[in-house]
């Protein structure tokens, strides 16, 4: 698990698009083992939720006392989900007191995003 974090900050996020999208060139294989723990913390359905929950906050932050309540599942799983979540670099935490915030790190959420462009104009199959 140490191997999916610290392999992200190889990545410049903030840069330009890692590599062209899948639909245009094939996937380098570093950027493929760099990107792939991010996908693969999305392919839960209750992670993706609590992803489009924390990017879609109004202040830019969720805190877990807010998340939580939204599913009826234990706290301890939820901060499992959110774990994995922070591991895969798609969030950053801040605790404050007894709660923790959870911040979406948009760089990452970007070079996901340009990864699966395709072509507007493209008919939709």
């Amino acid at each position: 698990m140490s191997k999916q974090g610290s392999g992200l900050s190889l990545l410049d996020l903030s840069a330009e698009p890692c590599c062209s999208p899948l639909a245009e060139a094939r996937i380098p294989a570093g950027t493929a083992e760099l990107l792939a723990p991010a996908f693969k913390a999305l392919g839960d359905p209750v992670r993706l939720q609590l992803m489009s929950m924390i990017a879609s906050a109004p202040d830019g932050e969720a805190c877990v006392c807010d998340l939580t309540p939204a599913f009826d599942l234990s706290g301890p799983t939820i901060s499992h989900h959110l774990r994995t979540l922070r591991e895969a670099g798609l969030v950053d935490a801040e605790r404050r007191g007894t709660w923790v915030y959870y911040r979406a790190r948009p760089g990452l959420m970007r070079q996901l995003a340009a990864l699966l462009a395709t072509d507007a104009a493209a008919p939709v199959a």
